[in-house]
């Protein structure tokens, strides 16, 4: 998706961040085995893949609805042969990034519930949480175990201009879209098994078990029933609830 971006007159528009190339031609280093790959395979097979994929996942029922879109038409998910790939450190930097961001979430969400210091602070303005229409008073003063409000966090990043990664927002309440990542690694390792062979790549499917996990230490009980509630299959996200 872009952008229109209004830039002074007689200005110069930056380019924007390239994950591959670095100036003309020359890829980033972490790059280099699927630049290989990707400039000996054939263009007619890349393509066969791309709508075998579609195919798959229209039979398997993998789409997805816009909130606000009218039409309610079901999209398929987006599926790109040309993965973003981060290297480890970066990744591991990226890592402890967002894991102090969402605990400083939790923290603030702590003391809105409680103290209010933020807001007495005037680092907040009051009115933007007490009068927001997500505000629970029923919660004020409540404890929760561990001092966790926000279990799953969504922590939407971009690129910058210099590449450097910038936060563009945070959801907390329950969002939506792992299960599409997930299924995307699944159609990415089917079509292109070479790929996987060739790189480290970290895996991802033990995240179902990572959140059961959080959600067991989230309760007091010592061993709690963990439930899906979903309002049924004409919501936007049903595909992410049935997963």
């Amino acid at each position: 998706m872009s952008a229109v971006q209004r830039v002074p007159k007689g200005s110069v528009l930056k380019p924007p961040y390239d994950e591959m190339f670095v100036g003309r031609g020359k890829r980033r280093k972490h790059y280099d085995v699927y630049g290989d790959w990707l400039h000996s395979v054939d263009q007619e097979l890349l393509a066969q893949k791309r709508q075998e994929a579609d195919l798959l996942f229209q039979k398997v029922g993998i789409t997805f609805n816009v909130y606000g879109d009218d039409d309610g038409e079901e999209r398929l998910i987006p599926f790109d042969a040309v993965p973003r790939i981060i290297p480890h450190q970066e990744w591991q930097e990226l890592c402890q990034g967002i894991a102090q961001r969402v605990k400083a979430l939790n923290m603030f969400l702590h003391d809105i519930y409680h103290d209010q210091q933020i807001l007495k602070d005037g680092v907040v303005p009051a009115e933007q949480v007490c009068a927001n229409q997500q505000f629970q008073s029923c919660m004020m003063g409540l404890d929760l175990p561990g001092a966790i409000y926000a279990h799953i966090a969504g922590v939407d990043l971009i690129r910058d201009d210099e590449g450097a990664f910038r936060v563009l927002e945070d959801n907390l309440r329950t969002p939506s879209g792992v299960s599409y990542m997930l299924e995307n690694r699944k159609m990415m390792m089917r079509l292109f098994p070479e790929l996987f062979a060739n790189y480290p790549v970290a895996p991802v499917a033990q995240y179902p078990s990572l959140l059961l996990h959080v959600l067991k230490e989230s309760s007091e009980v010592e061993k709690p029933c963990v439930v899906v509630l979903t309002p049924g299959r004409f919501n936007s996200a049903y595909f992410e609830h049935a997963f």
